[in-house]
């Protein structure tokens, strides 16, 4: 007999698909209604570019120094809990950085941000995977798509708060109250009990040994698993930041495209990899994380590799949205082999791939900016076809179609 990986989910399990996906709403909403005020901040606070730029590192400082605590508290607290907690304290991070009257309250206050972000983060996908668990298919690439709504309509929320002329008091008040209000309602819908079930639980029709015995358990092995997967989800966010830090500089700087048109290449990336993670689910359901993977390897390489060999500003607008579409699935399939893998307690893979990949998002600008100041931004760049070959070569650790 077969385990019927398609039966439909029962109303507890769709409940919670539908709090996790709030809580990932919530996630991409907080921090985006902060930074449309950030010039605000600056003016008000009266300093210079590198005061800010050293300021504003402080978020994924503190990400950095708290994110290997997630899997602890998710441990002895649940991913639930974790996952609303952080929630109300990332928004009392973000309403005190709104009110901060000097610049190392500013830091401060982006620090206790980044950490308690860091910590969402982790708890957010560690409860997102069990739910997926429970279905049996692929869902995580569609909270991903979530957290990506949330991050616009965090951004127009507060667009629309500096047209109506609202203080950063009132309206990042309004926003973390709103927001946790709305994680606390979903807490009550998420999966109870404790994280601690066995990961890749299925047994099959007869109760027997589960399904993926098969998989290797040497710590060698796991070892080496997990260290490919840092670097498949550090490829993902290497290249998402090559859209946010150098997408509509390369554009204008570099192939004189207008103010307008230069933005369109960071544009085309996200909307991209918005559309990609939209579709993944059913993709990594049809082929497997490892066939869209490498696929996604070869798009991110072949669209960005020609666009930098051709620079052109449509061509390069393209390669930039190649390489978003590329990468929509690689963040999470790394976070959902992670999170299975043996001989770890549960959510230590996850919090380990997920704390180095935020690394690799710290470390990425000054890299690509000293070879720009070197060389050339173009040459700079070429950073995004070579992880596409990287995951290409690398995504043989994920797993293979289910049959």
């Amino acid at each position: 007999m077969t385990v019927d990986v398609l039966r439909r989910p029962a109303p507890a399990e769709r409940q919670a698909r539908v709090a996790v996906a709030v809580l990932f709403f919530t996630n991409g909403a907080l921090f985006a209604n902060l930074l449309p005020r950030y010039p605000q901040i600056k003016a008000d606070l009266g300093i210079g570019n590198a005061a800010y730029g050293l300021a504003v590192a402080a978020f994924p400082t503190g990400a950095i120094v708290a994110g290997l605590a997630a899997g602890v508290l998710i441990r002895r607290f649940g991913s639930a809990r974790v996952a609303v907690a952080g929630t109300l304290l990332t928004g009392v991070g973000v309403l005190a950085a709104g009110l901060a009257g000097s610049v190392p309250a500013f830091a401060a206050a982006l620090f206790l941000a980044g950490a308690m972000d860091a910590i969402t983060d982790v708890a957010q996908n560690a409860h997102g995977l069990r739910v997926q668990r429970r279905y049996g298919r692929s869902i995580i690439n569609s909270f991903h798509a979530i957290w990506s709504i949330g991050a616009v309509s965090g951004g127009s929320m507060a667009a629309a708060a500096i047209a109506l002329d609202l203080s950063r008091g009132q309206h990042l008040l309004i926003s973390a109250v709103l927001f946790t209000i709305v994680a606390c309602v979903a807490l009550r819908f998420c999966l109870p009990g404790p994280d601690t079930e066995p990961a890749g639980e299925e047994t099959d029709a007869a109760g027997r040994e589960p399904l993926r015995q098969e998989r290797v358990t040497a710590p060698l092995r796991t070892g080496y698993v997990l260290a490919a997967l840092v670097l498949i989800a550090t490829a993902g966010t290497l290249v998402e930041d090559a859209g946010n830090s150098w997408a509509a500089l390369y554009l204008s700087d570099s192939l004189h495209a207008s103010v307008t048109l230069a933005a369109t290449g960071y544009i085309a990336l996200v909307g991209a990899q918005f559309v990609g993670r939209l579709l993944g689910d059913r993709l990594v359901d049809r082929f497997g994380q490892r066939a869209v993977a490498r696929a996604g390897g070869f798009v991110v390489a072949a669209g960005m590799g020609l666009a930098l060999a051709v620079p052109t500003v449509p061509g390069t607008i393209l390669g930039f949205a190649a390489a978003g579409f590329g990468v929509a699935t690689l963040v999470p399939a790394a976070m959902h082999e992670a999170d299975e893998l043996p001989g770890l307690k549960p959510g230590s893979g996850l919090t380990i791939v997920s704390w180095l990949m935020r690394l690799g998002f710290l470390l990425s600008p000054p890299v690509v900016g000293l070879v720009a100041d070197a060389t050339s931004l173009r040459l700079g760049l070429l950073v995004v076809p070579f992880v596409g070959v990287l995951v290409v070569l690398l995504a043989g650790v994920l797993q293979p179609r289910r049959r």
